[in-house]
């Protein structure tokens, strides 16, 4: 795959619309179950098929995910839902869990399957043992350097691709592996219900002061330990492709058209300039970018784990976004 793909996020029909007219490539999005995000208003499976239809009108492609990590119930029905996305035609489905993965081989082998972030592949072995299952692409851990995605993609057959988040929110445990909002609220992340509790406000308590909340000593405003800042790697595109990523993706079923739109807008235009062969040699064009991506609902930016621009990935200030504009 010689072209950048760029992927965007479509969480309900109108940020599809928004991500497709703003330039994505791909758009992922889920039917009403098996998804990580169940609030994002998702599609009915008639929805869903019209969905596809609309994308593949246009000569994009389209991705359903099945990432939640599966419960023995979660098979119920699973096999009828193969069946609707075969109908659909999809372009692949989106995996993380093993079980999910060999139950979809064996009742819908001509469904391509690409692994999630979810799964967490943060090394060549992993990626390796995915790819000799049968997954077309892997969608690796946002928690890998430039070098090792080097190492990953020097490790596997060329044909299997792989794929990384490039902006959006990051999970403070690993790309999502958490089980404190169904500590503390009984909304399972893992089944697409996470409430964000990372992002909450917290005090230390002693069991016999229960009443003398202790501020942790990070400033005089309290501690956000777990606040992660969002993640923009739109200065590093061309590292990305050197390493081998084929497809840059954009975090945010969630958000509102008005983010999908703003963002894909964005790495639309830098992605275009890249493949026409103009390096980072405008200051002035990609200093416009950042101001146009400031303009969406964000936390503080971070490089993440991919580049090690020395600064720290959490937002220990607060946890509140960062809304510069108003769509009106």
């Amino acid at each position: 795959m010689n072209k950048i793909e760029l992927l965007a996020p479509a969480g309900d029909s109108e940020k599809l619309d928004s991500a497709l007219y703003f330039g994505a490539d791909a758009v992922y999005f889920a039917g009403k179950n098996y998804g990580l995000r169940a609030f994002a208003g998702n599609f009915s499976d008639d929805e869903l098929i019209k969905a596809v239809e609309k994308v593949h009108s246009l000569n994009k492609k389209a991705y359903i995910t099945l990432n939640v990590f599966a419960r023995n119930k979660d098979f119920n029905g699973l096999a009828d839902y193969l069946k609707v996305l075969e109908k659909a035609k999809i372009d692949a489905c989106i995996v993380s869990d093993l079980g999910l993965f060999m139950f979809i081989r064996a009742n819908s082998p001509n469904l391509t399957l690409h692994v999630s972030t979810q799964a967490n592949t943060t090394n060549k072995y992993s990626a390796k043992s995915w790819a000799d299952l049968g997954a077309k692409r892997i969608i690796l851990a946002r928690e890998l350097s430039l070098e090792e995605i080097k190492e990953i993609r020097a490790f596997l057959p060329q044909e299997v691709e792989l794929e990384a988040f490039v902006h959006g929110a990051m999970c403070i445990s690993y790309s999502g592996r958490c089980l404190l909002s169904n500590y503390l609220t009984g909304r399972d992340s893992n089944h697409g219900e996470c409430v964000q509790a990372c992002r909450w406000h917290y005090r230390l308590v002693e069991d016999e002061r229960p009443n003398e909340p202790l501020e942790l000593e990070e400033d005089e405003r309290g501690a956000y330990i777990l606040n992660s800042k969002d993640l923009c790697l739109i200065d590093y595109l061309k590292d990305l492709k050197d390493a081998g990523i084929c497809s840059f993706k954009i975090e945010g079923r969630m958000k509102s058209p008005y983010y999908v739109a703003t963002v894909v807008n964005a790495y639309r235009r830098a992605i275009d300039r890249l493949e026409k062969g103009e390096e980072k040699d405008n200051e002035a064009f990609y200093s416009m970018l950042h101001d146009e991506l400031k303009k969406a609902s964000h936390r503080d930016y971070t490089t993440g784990f991919m580049i090690d621009s020395g600064k720290i990935r959490q937002n220990y200030a607060s946890s509140s976004q960062i809304q510069e504009s108003v769509f009106m």
